[in-house]
This record gives structure tokens, sequence and C-alpha cells, in this order.
């Protein structure tokens, strides 16, 4: 039996209700052989945490998806110059579910955005800012399709990335201006650009908990590695009583 893997909706920020979910997360879920199931957060409700907790109860794992910038006092910060569109009910459910899902050794596999949020539930912070709060970085929000690579990152030995690619660099897409900074106590950064900027962490010890900043799912029918992940993940899912 496929393990039912909760996948993160967004949500049209303008009006709040309308919910929407790229359909390259759900088809590379289910082709790397789990049973997707899109996780929408509750509008204008009191029990957030007790919800979110209720979901992962019934799931084997949990895709943060991506999207707008986490809000910065979700990490304590206050807002950068550049900081783009937020969704605060978005960021709450979010949070609560990666939160829940870390609690419960859920299998986790942060995209983009949900990597941020991932590494803010456990603690971390974020730089809000790439371009002006790292002198002389890379362009890491990229106009190209969402399949194509546009950098290179270097990959930790005896990560879960390394067993996945079998290689010491991948190519990667890049859509994004926030990135992790510092990872969260527990988790180890994974993959960097050449420009230093965090491009995957892994939780130490868990089953399955990493977050990558690119999007795997928009290159899994093209790059096998991207695929590997999500069968990795789903492997850990597996394994989940």
């Amino acid at each position: 039996m496929r393990p039912l893997i909760l996948v993160s909706a967004d949500c049209d920020i303008e009006s709040g209700d309308l919910f929407q979910l790229k359909a390259d997360y759900m088809r590379a879920v289910y082709t790397a052989g789990g049973l997707p199931l899109a996780a929408a957060f509750p509008m204008e409700c009191a029990s957030v945490p007790q919800i979110a907790a209720e979901m992962c109860l019934l799931a084997r794992g949990l895709v943060l998806t991506g999207g707008a910038d986490v809000s910065p006092d979700m990490f304590g910060a206050d807002p950068h110059p550049r900081l783009g569109s937020i969704s605060p009910a978005r960021d709450e459910f979010e949070l609560a579910l990666a939160r829940a899902a870390l609690h419960a050794d859920l299998p986790v596999l942060g995209i983009c955005r949900g990597m941020q949020v991932l590494n803010v539930a456990a603690g971390g912070g974020l730089i809000q800012d790439i371009e002006s709060c790292v002198p002389g970085a890379y362009a890491h929000r990229v106009s190209a399709p969402r399949w194509h690579p546009t950098h290179a990152v270097s990959v930790a030995p005896q990560s879960i990335l390394r067993k996945v690619s079998g290689r010491d660099t991948m190519m990667v897409n890049s859509f994004h201006h926030q990135a992790v900074h510092p990872a969260a106590p527990g988790f180890e950064a994974t993959a960097r650009a050449g420009d230093g900027i965090v491009e995957a962490i892994e939780k130490v010890g868990s089953r399955f908990t990493v977050g990558v900043q690119w999007h795997p799912e928009a290159l899994a029918g093209r790059h096998p590695e991207a695929l590997g992940l999500f069968k990795e993940f789903i492997i850990a899912a597996q394994g989940v009583c």
C-alpha cells in the first residue's frame, strides 16, 4: 500500500479563500510510490497546532512546498526592505505541521520555502534577501523554465543527497531570494552553492528530514537524482508504523 503523504498547499494571498498547489509536487510523490494528499490550512482557526498534529497522525510523511516569503516575525527578525509577499496564516499552519512532524519523527521533505519553514520550525533563522545581504552572491532568483538547472551545489559526504545522487556536486534550479542561516540546532548544511549559500539541510539522526532550496519536483521528469530524492523519502515513509 502506498504511504499517505501530506503535501502543503499554498493560498491566494489577496483573497485568502483559494488554495492552490502545483501538479509537479503531487506527480513526483505519486511517481516515487507515495499517495499524495493536499494539506490546506484552516482560516481563522484557533486550534491550528491541534489540526496539524491530527493530520500528521494520519500521514506517513510530509512535503512542505514552495511559495511566498516566510514572515520575519516567525524567526524574531524585523522586516527587510526587500521582503516579498507573506502569508501569516500559511506560515502558522506550516510551522505547526513541521513541528508536529518533527515531534513524531515523520519523514519530511522541505522544498524551497518549505526548507526555510522547516529550519524556522526547528529554531533556525533566515537571510531575508540574498542579493543585498550576501556580498558577491550568485543570482539565486533566476528567470528560467522550472525544469532548467542554473547553478551547481556541492554535496556533503555521508548525506542523503550524496546517497541519492552518487556525486559530490549537483546542478539545481533556483527561484529564491531568502536562504537558511543559521541552520537550526540538530541540523547540518549538506549542500552549498559556490557563494556559500546553504542549499540543503538534514536533521542528524532522523529517519528522513531533508530540506532543499531548489525544486526537485520540477526536475523529476528529466533528472533521475531529483526523482531519486522523492523515492528515498517514500522509502523512509514506508517504514513509519
